[in-house]
């Protein structure tokens, strides 16, 4: 049996108000080739399949065919969870009619356990999977009035914990015949590297576990959230696949990637990564304004013929008139999506930070906290139960 583990799709996604359905749809369109060329008989998606909790039409119409398009693969078992980004309304809406095409959907965390465990037999050989989305607080923890944010974190984590540990005695129980058992899990585990496309999903530290904290019973963990390919805690057993496409400029200096099991014998035998093609050419150029225009010839796009996208980091020490370089670059076929000095000020007031972003997609909402309150002569790092109560009440809002 070979499973494919992919997460943080992002449909929907737009970098700087440019849309990415163009990068997405190739993407789909080829790990439909490479299961079929490499006969996958499971796939795992680990949370994020949308940007929003309220996908297009679009993003909608190309989950919806990929899905069914696959049912002419080999890959006959498909399990999808819920990520911070996702709404599960939305993702649990079709989930009867998808169980028909043995697509399994947990948007949200379950009132009973068993429905977040799955047996999947296929091809002589059994593998258990604990399915387990994102975890918000209201879905696991029940809040009693009055308590503090160090009980609120201690006992989310602890829920949190012990959700997993449930997960894994279920499994337990299905597990007859010693069969390898994979959990999914969609959450920041400590130690993993972050990129700035990523969310921050949790109050403070709340909900970050290592890798010790989830239970040994598990053969594998394919997680999602952080963007970056990588291994937690040393354990190569506990990884995140990262997200196939470019979400940020701060992820164009490392491979995308989908992981690859293969079960032999009641075993997982071998744990293999694939590159995934980028798409589209992203450049980042940094220097003065001469220096980047000189740079402008070098900036090609590849065999996929995309639109390149372009950022530039200018090493003036001034704000300086950037005419000459937007006009220099109508000259070529790329598109600068951002430009920004590299030696401005640190800390900006809150009407120039409007003034200079391009879309209020751009502002962080913790950054404009922490303005407001510095504009107002209020310390927070003398008051930290303040910018914690924000976050808090942020988390509510998004969690809606």
């Amino acid at each position: 049996m070979k499973i494919l583990h992919t997460a943080d799709w992002h449909l929907g996604h737009r970098l700087h108000e440019q849309s990415q359905l163009e990068e997405q749809t190739l993407f789909l369109n080829w790990i439909e080739n490479y299961i079929i060329e490499q006969k996958i008989d499971v796939l795992l998606i680990s949370g994020d399949v949308f940007d929003t909790g309220s996908p297009s039409n679009q993003s909608l119409e190309i989950y919806y065919s990929f899905l069914v398009k696959l049912k002419a693969t080999t890959c006959k078992s498909i399990i999808i969870t819920g990520g911070n980004h996702d709404s599960p309304g939305t993702l649990n809406a079709p989930k009867h009619i998808l169980d028909a095409l043995s697509i399994k959907v947990v948007g949200k965390a379950t009132e009973d356990i068993a429905d977040e465990v799955f047996k999947v037999e296929l091809n002589d050989e059994i593998a258990i999977i604990g399915a387990v989305p994102y975890l918000r607080d209201g879905d696991i923890r029940r809040a009693v009035a009055g308590e503090t944010f160090e009980e609120l974190t201690d006992k989310y984590k602890t829920a949190l914990i012990n959700h997993y540990k449930a997960v894994a005695e279920q499994c337990k129980l299905i597990n007859t015949t010693n069969a390898p058992v994979i959990a999914m899990g969609h959450l920041f585990a400590t130690g993993g590297s972050i990129s700035d496309s990523e969310q921050n999903i949790y109050v403070g530290t709340l909900g970050h576990i290592g890798a010790e904290d989830f239970p040994s019973y598990f053969d594998y963990v394919a997680l999602g959230h952080l963007h970056r390919p990588q291994i937690i805690g040393g354990n190569d057993k506990i990884r995140y696949s990262g997200s196939p496409n470019i979400l940020s400029f701060s992820e164009i200096n490392y491979d995308k990637k989908v992981l690859i099991l293969t079960l032999e014998n009641n075993k997982i035998t071998k744990i293999e990564d694939q590159i995934i093609p980028n798409f589209r050419t992203f450049h980042k150029l940094k220097g003065t304004i001469t220096e980047c225009i000189e740079a402008f010839p070098s900036i090609t796009s590849n065999a996929y013929k995309l639109t390149p996208w372009v950022e530039i980091v200018l090493k003036e020490d001034t704000s300086i008139n950037t005419d000459d370089l937007k006009k220099a670059a109508e000259n070529y076929t790329f598109e600068i999506l951002k430009i920004s000095l590299k030696n401005r000020r640190q800390t900006k007031g809150i009407e120039e930070l409007l003034e200079n972003t391009k879309s209020i997609k751009e502002l962080v909402p913790t950054e404009v906290f922490k303005l407001k309150c510095k504009e107002m002569s209020f310390d927070l790092e003398k008051n930290p139960d303040v910018l914690d109560a924000f976050n808090e009440i942020l988390q509510a809002v998004k969690n809606q």
